[in-house]
């Protein structure tokens, strides 16, 4: 779902694991030239989530990176595929109400320009939560848990699924994000 915390958690776990970083709307905003709060009533829905899966065909396909997608790119088929047989997906899972406490003064979200965002989230939810789980590999709930909490729950997972050294999962006492 839309700030849930995906962008974030991501920059700090591939510079945990020592990868590169991909946000799927930064690539598509190279990609189409705008901003895509600019890009999206200009074109529509549609249209952008055509470009959206284009891009996640693409880097869905490129190993050892860590992917943030934008909240909708499990609406279309081929991404949910995409996502879930190509990488280790994580479901960063937030109530519309956590959501909407975060993003109550966001005006760079398009599908939120509403005049009852915490309805449209709501609504969001109900449509997309069940994606989303179909989806993930990991679901990791994050009500309002720090930034060096989930990326430690994200390094647990990992390595519980043996997809990391444990010596890459900093301990309990250091749950800092690394330094930039």
């Amino acid at each position: 779902m839309p700030g849930c915390g995906k962008s974030t958690v991501g920059r700090h776990l591939a510079r945990q694991l020592g990868l590169r970083f991909v946000d799927s709307d930064t690539e598509i905003e190279r990609r189409i030239g705008l901003p895509i709060r600019e890009w999206f009533p200009l074109h529509g829905e549609d249209a952008f989530r055509d470009v959206e899966q284009d891009v996640v065909d693409e880097l869905s396909q490129v190993a050892d990176i860590v992917l943030a997608t934008g909240g909708g790119a499990v609406l279309r088929p081929s991404n949910r595929d995409a996502l879930h047989s190509r990488s280790h997906a994580f479901y960063l899972r937030s109530s519309p109400e956590d959501l909407y406490r975060r993003l109550r003064h966001d005006t760079q979200r398009p599908l939120l320009q509403v005049a009852d965002p915490l309805r449209r989230l709501r609504e969001m939810y109900r449509e997309r939560d069940p994606l989303y789980r179909r989806v993930a590999h990991f679901v990791i709930e994050t009500p309002r848990p720090s930034v060096p909490a989930l990326l430690g729950m994200v390094l647990m997972q990992l390595e519980l699924a043996g997809l990391v050294d444990a010596a890459t999962v900093p301990s309990p006492v250091d749950r800092s994000p690394p330094s930039p």
